[in-house]
């Protein structure tokens, strides 16, 4: 079979964010995405252009149009943000952005009522009604169809990097599972989902998708789930991998690296080189080391098996891109990953926040509905590590 791959324009940008429900006055979730997205209706009755639906009722999507610019990518989803929260801050109903809520149940929420997420359910049974995890997605613009594959078997090489980056899934269902992100190993649980095979030609890809559909695995080719893939309906390179990032600044580094690896690799392919690519194996194992220790994660770096504490390979990377940066113009964003670096990253700051109110994971939502709307930035008071919750009007009452 043959699965076209769309035109698109070099290192173009899209981004996908998944914001969690939640009540204020508790921090638990609710299943009010129905009557957000109602309210949120053109006139005529048809959906929001740009602002979805997701598998549970807890969960809205932001998605963003095409852009040249992270910096321009992500104020898109900030005035998408702002268009939701004028629906939820009267139903006293806050936002949050994590890999995964801290305390919520699985038990406890609502599917949302389409048929792909019933059949999902039906198939998947209890690891798919586990499925309350939230991330971001990112799609590069892809210029050859040809580039596609090699590009995604070579971002692979940066999984661990980027994973150590957004981990924002230490607790699971009011338990500190000891991971940083416990939401990498739940969701490669799913048919189809987890790291790509490594595929050498397109025609390989084709065969791929062509043996689940005849099977029934499949209904069509967006149900392959993986965490790097090709979408050839947008003709991208899509990067699922990360947890959900709770404040602008770490979604614009966080893109601004992805666009940056692209690019990169997109330069090297018209040049004629062959970006580096790891033996599965490897690859495997960097997951689960990025998983598990998060920045304090020691990863493999190649095919040769050299290995380097992560933080040390991003401050290298930041160096290396940074041309790549002034070109595409996300010099300031690709810098912000320096705000991770200094702040921790969200599953840091999460068990410091737990640590720091007597382990308290109301608290913990409280600050991430605060990060949510005041950002990353240390000049904002109790924003990350905060003693004790405020009682502000943003914020839980504990």
């Amino acid at each position: 079979m043959e699965i076209r791959f769309a035109e698109s324009e070099r290192s173009t940008l899209g981004i996908e964010w998944e914001i969690a429900l939640v009540e204020r006055s508790s921090g638990d979730l609710v299943s009010v995405a129905g009557d957000v997205l109602a309210a949120l209706a053109k006139p005529d009755g048809s959906p929001h252009d740009r602002i979805t639906g997701e598998l549970l009722l807890n969960t809205v999507e932001l998605v963003t149009g095409v852009h040249h610019r992270v910096k321009d990518a992500v104020a898109d989803l900030q005035h998408q943000l702002a268009e939701v929260r004028a629906i939820t801050d009267p139903l006293d109903v806050e936002l949050m952005c994590a890999g995964s809520h801290p305390f919520g149940q699985w038990f406890e929420q609502t599917v949302t009522d389409k048929e792909r997420y019933h059949k999902l359910i039906d198939r998947t049974q209890w690891w798919g009604r586990n499925m309350m995890i939230w991330g971001i997605h990112v799609h590069v613009g892809i210029d050859d169809r040809e580039k596609a594959l090699p590009i995604v078997n070579s971002l692979l090489d940066y999984y661990p990097h980027l994973q150590a980056l957004s981990a924002s899934s230490p607790f699971w269902g009011g338990v500190n599972t000891g991971y940083a992100s416990n939401r990498a190993l739940m969701f490669q649980q799913l048919p189809t989902a987890g790291l790509p095979y490594q595929f050498g030609a397109w025609a390989n890809y084709e065969e791929y998708v062509a043996d689940l559909l005849k099977t029934g695995v499949i209904s069509d080719h967006t149900e392959v789930r993986w965490d790097v893939r090709p979408s050839p309906q947008w003709g991208t390179v899509e990067m699922r991998a990360c947890d959900g990032l709770s404040t602008a600044e770490e979604i614009g580094a966080v893109a601004a690296f992805i666009q940056c690896l692209v690019d990169d690799m997109s330069e090297r392919l018209d040049a004629g080189e062959e970006p580096p690519t790891m033996q599965p194996w490897f690859v495997r194992e960097n997951k689960w080391r990025a998983a598990r220790y998060g920045m304090e994660a020691e990863i493999i770096l190649d095919s040769s098996g050299r290995e380097e504490l992560v933080t040390d390979a991003v401050r290298r990377e930041l160096e290396r891109l940074a041309p790549v940066a002034a070109r595409l113009g996300c010099t300031a964003e690709l810098e912000q990953v320096n705000l991770i670096l200094e702040h921790g990253a969200s599953y840091q700051r999460q068990l410091r926040v737990a640590e720091q109110n007597g382990g308290s994971l109301r608290a913990v939502v409280a600050s991430l509905t605060k990060e949510l709307r005041h950002g990353l930035r240390a000049d904002v008071p109790g924003v990350v590590g905060a003693d004790a919750p405020t009682t502000a009007q943003e914020d839980f009452v504990i």
